[in-house]
């Protein structure tokens, strides 16, 4: 079982992997209590719009994706600030308008091929030397900036306006936890696939609110509960040949829904 870790393309994948379950769950939480969960999906289409940017002309993907995944991040809190546009009109404009493009693109490159199936689904054997290092780092970036940030981040999701009151600087607080959500999604794509990763962010999350307890100790159970789906997908995408993000968010469905029976479960 353990002749997995003898190929190195599997340790970058396991690291990566372990990566995206701690930050994808801890952003996604923190979205979900904002009732902003369909921004993980829009930023996936934006960073989709960067893959394909990348592939047409032969530069790194996933560093494409995250800076397209930035500017539309960047570009979302703007239009919903300077116009009178609603929150999910705005992702609905940048979703379907940045899928279009990446649909252009896609077609100017020849259409669809084998390395862009393993960028929309995840792919275990796409992790090079290069994304171990790149991931990483902003990955601890990502942790340390959630550490450092934690009340402030929490306090801007759960009551805006209190933490207007408070004099917190809400603007820039919530343009950070957008920026976050961005490099995580830009990340996530070698492992999980731009597809799947808002999937990722959230259920996790979901699952871990069943058990009911404070918020950190829901975003404990979440980033668990996404570990355990990245590891168990892992195994099942190299033992049974499965893409990985497919894998790993059908692991992460399986908790939820063993969460909603234990939580209908009469005592």
């Amino acid at each position: 079982m353990l002749e997995i870790f003898q190929y190195d393309f599997m340790i970058r994948a396991f690291v990566v992997g372990i990566v995206i379950g701690v930050i994808a769950p801890m952003i996604g939480l923190f979205l979900i209590v904002r009732r902003y969960s369909l921004f993980a999906d829009t930023l996936s289409h934006v960073s989709l719009l960067g893959v394909a940017v990348g592939l047409l002309t032969n530069t790194q993907p996933v560093i494409a994706a995250a800076f397209f995944a930035v500017l539309g991040a960047v570009g979302i809190d703007r239009l919903e600030g300077k116009t009178k546009i609603y929150g999910e009109s705005v992702l609905a404009v940048f979703l379907s308008g940045s899928l279009a493009l990446a649909t252009v693109l896609i077609s100017l490159s020849h259409g669809f091929n084998v390395s862009l199936l393993n960028f929309l689904f995840g792919s275990i054997a796409t992790v090079q030397t290069g994304d171990l290092y790149f991931i990483s780092i902003l990955g601890v970036i990502v942790i340390a900036t959630v550490i450092l940030l934690y009340k402030e981040l929490f306090f801007v999701s759960y009551d805006e306006e209190a933490a207007k009151v408070s004099g917190l600087p809400v603007r820039a607080l919530g343009l950070i936890l957008m920026i976050l959500a961005a490099i995580t999604v830009a990340l996530s794509i070698r492992i999980v696939g731009v597809l799947l990763i808002g999937a990722l962010m959230v259920i996790p999350g979901l699952t871990a609110m069943q058990f009911r307890g404070s918020f950190r100790s829901t975003m404990m159970y979440a980033v668990a509960l996404s570990l355990l789906s990245v590891v168990l997908g892992l195994f099942l995408s190299f033992y049974v040949g499965l893409a990985s993000g497919g894998s790993i968010v059908v692991i992460a469905l399986v908790f939820f829904v063993l969460s909603l029976i234990l939580k209908t479960k009469p005592n």
